[in-house]
């Protein structure tokens, strides 16, 4: 399939503050697209807009909260009478809560499906009737590799992102009549954004990820060459790849538990938070999180990870 040209291309991306969505911008901007800009801090957005335009691009800004169906609506009304249509819309924006599913307050897990699960289907059910008078356009939902593999102290966020991959293949069945509109889903492992230092934390510790950590503009990348080539998955290091197997290895919450407890040891101590889900956080907001180890490092990671998993894994199916 030959790749698409995205110059002046329009498209609406949430989340782009900063991480991911910040790195995304940047990457649709050097192609030329027409971007718009949404996410809820008014000050970010005008910083990365003036990036893109830098870079090639051009931006507007949207403040709008994907948990408000209202602000979404308004966020694909807003490109459509500015530009006159929508050809790409991402679903990026995602927060996360950390800690013992009891200790973290009902709200914040309301919270976080608010905007991981329904944040998304928010986006979707506002773009898709332009989608179909077009009779073309490409909905990127950025899933993460919890769309796969079940997180523990992070149950909302794999609640949400299974819910989110399950919605996809759904609507994707619905549209098989429309050859021209794609449903893709990217796949990203753990990114070094952050997002770790803004999320809800009820750990009581400064987490930081467990390594194998990716440079984030590896996952804007993906959603650009999804952009350009549309299909129906991208996943983004090993560790996502991997992911896809967790469902056949026995134990493999069990494992990730284990790993998430070690960590938390080791962490020190913090007051408890809900972060940026109700607000947006107070940091500075960059693509970076500052937790990534050299590329060595990051590969003697990623194979003892996945060996550590196989033999855990067969060890505790031997114990049922």
């Amino acid at each position: 399939m030959q790749l698409r040209d995205l110059r002046n291309s329009v498209v609406v991306l949430t989340g782009a503050s900063s991480g991911i969505g910040r790195a995304t911008a940047y990457e649709f901007a050097r192609c030329g697209a027409a971007l718009f800009l949404a996410g809820r801090d008014r000050h970010a957005l005008h910083d990365v807009a003036e990036t893109c335009h830098r870079l090639g691009g051009q931006a507007r800004i949207v403040v709008a909260d994907v948990s408000n169906s209202d602000e979404m609506s308004r966020l694909a009304e807003s490109a459509i009478d500015l530009a006159g249509r929508i050809d790409i819309w991402v679903n990026n924006a995602g927060v996360g809560a950390l800690g013992p599913f009891e200790e973290v307050p009902l709200d914040v897990h309301e919270q976080v499906v608010q905007t991981d699960l329904l944040g998304g289907l928010r986006g979707a059910h506002a773009v898709l009737p332009h989608f179909k008078r077009q009779g073309r356009g490409i909905l990127i939902n950025n899933i993460s590799l919890g769309g796969w593999a079940p997180q523990p102290y992070a149950a909302s966020y794999s609640a949400a992102k299974f819910g989110l991959r399950a919605f996809a293949d759904s609507l994707r069945g619905e549209l098989r009549q429309w050859p021209e509109l794609h449903v893709c889903n990217v796949y990203p492992s753990v990114m070094d954004t952050p997002g770790f230092r803004d999320g809800g934390n009820f750990t009581g510790r400064a987490i930081k990820p467990v390594p194998p950590v990716y440079d984030p503009r590896r996952t804007a990348k993906a959603i650009v060459g999804l952009a350009r080539r549309p299909r129906h998955s991208a996943y983004v290091g090993l560790p996502a790849i991997l992911s896809l197997l967790a469902r056949f290895v026995p134990g493999y919450s069990i494992l990730n538990a284990a790993l998430v407890d070690g960590s938390v040891r080791r962490a020190r101590p913090i007051p408890r938070s809900s972060g940026n889900l109700f607000q947006p956080p107070g940091g500075e907001r960059r693509i970076d999180g500052g937790y990534r180890s050299s590329r060595l490092r990051q590969g003697v990671l990623v194979a003892a990870s996945a060996t550590a998993a196989l033999m855990v894994g067969r060890w505790l199916a031997g114990k049922r």
